[in-house]
């Protein structure tokens, strides 16, 4: 199925359902939820996915897994998906919170020939065993670190809004405890009771995820490094390797007109 409304079909009596759908740049879908599983995966483009819990980006050719009855806004930017709505009870696996995730060679495939599949496929045969090989591949994924967990503390959750619109990567914490009349020890407790992450972890995943949007939007590393705050492009190289396993080159898109030399 293709750009069809997961509402027209959410009765239909099979596990998964597979719909891939073409957004127009900046795209905003407002918050909503599924009844269903969502596997919302990015065949083209960058999304960003904003819950109450966080925010978590997702790369062209990774996916995010969205729990059922999940609130939840996605921003698309210049975005092709490919969706699978599925049963709850198919999945009993799945995670209890958004999660990013890798696509392999192979899910990716599946994915493409899902969409394309009639929506009530025989229940045995060649489609309902390309089902069930997609739900297999689904359990086995690589969680990928793309996610910035929000606390629910409204003063430092105030804070994180402020950052993550103006990423720098040498904010210094005392700012920060300044801002919330605290001390730094008292802000460092804070962020890992409410993120799991230390603050100099938040801060650093927070600019690397940043990144992501812009990397997809062929804007020069050189750029992206300055204007996160990193002393070089090979600082901020180095951190994006740590974090993500590869090279900011992996996330390269088209450069923008003009962009040459910058």
């Amino acid at each position: 199925m293709r750009n069809v409304h997961v509402d027209e079909v959410d009765a239909l009596d099979r596990a998964v359902l597979a719909i891939g759908t073409d957004y127009p740049p900046g795209h905003l879908l407002p918050r909503h939820e599924h009844r269903r599983a969502q596997v919302l995966h990015a065949a083209t483009g960058v999304m960003e996915v904003a819950t109450a819990e966080g925010t978590w980006t997702v790369p062209t050719d990774r996916a995010v897994l969205i729990p059922a009855r999940t609130r939840h806004q996605v921003t698309m930017l210049d975005v092709s998906t490919r969706s699978l709505y599925i049963e709850p009870a198919a999945v009993p696996w799945f995670p209890g919170r958004c999660r990013v995730v890798e696509v392999s060679p192979l899910l990716r495939e599946l994915l493409l020939e899902a969409v394309d599949m009639e929506p009530r496929y025989a229940e045995h045969g060649r489609d309902a065993a390309l089902i069930e090989l997609l739900l297999h591949e689904l359990a086995d994924l690589a969680p990928l670190p793309l996610d910035i967990p929000l606390p629910a503390d409204p003063r430092l959750r105030r804070l994180c809004d402020a950052f993550l619109r103006a990423p720098d990567i040498h904010d210094p914490p005392a700012r920060w405890a300044a801002a919330l009349n605290v001390s730094e020890r008292t802000l460092g407790r804070l962020f890992r009771g409410t993120t799991g992450l230390s603050f100099a972890q938040w801060r650093q995943r927070a600019c690397i995820v940043h990144s992501l949007r812009h990397l997809a939007a062929g804007v020069p590393v050189t750029r992206i490094a300055t204007d996160l705050g990193y002393d070089s492009p090979a600082a901020f190289t180095t951190a994006f390797r740590a974090l993500l396993g590869r090279p900011p080159s992996a996330c390269r898109g088209t450069p923008p007109a003009g962009a040459a030399g910058r």
